[in-house]
């Protein structure tokens, strides 16, 4: 279970690559969005991927499936982590508690192997 994200087009700033990629994969249209982090990524194999989070404080439109998602809403006091990547049960409550996080994470395929996490 994943966020919407996705690549930056040429010409497209982190926030409207946002709008677009969470409009594309699950149907909603973000509004109000805020930055409220950057997450780094490396894997053993040596690739790296780098992510800016937004929190959307505002929205229109209705979920919708698609080849990229089953969307569906879950109250934030029971957001199912198990089901998620392992770093995300360490920046995502911190983000939600109104944070700004910039995480590091190494991985090994699925197994994170280290993590660090800086809150402003």
């Amino acid at each position: 279970m994943n966020a919407p994200g996705g690549r930056i087009e040429p010409g497209e700033t982190p926030v409207q690559a946002a709008v677009r990629e969470t409009t594309e994969e699950v149907g909603v249209i973000p509004a109000d969005l805020k930055e409220t982090g950057q997450l780094y990524f490396e894997f053993t194999n040596g690739y790296k991927l780098h992510g800016t989070v937004f929190f959307a404080y505002s929205f229109s439109g209705d979920l919708v499936e698609t080849r990229e998602a089953l969307p569906f809403w879950n109250p934030v006091d029971s957001l199912p982590y198990e089901r998620m990547w392992e770093d995300d049960r360490y920046w995502l409550p911190l983000v939600l508690a109104g944070k700004y996080i910039t995480g590091y994470f190494i991985f090994d395929n699925d197994v994170m192997l280290s993590k660090r996490i800086v809150t402003r």
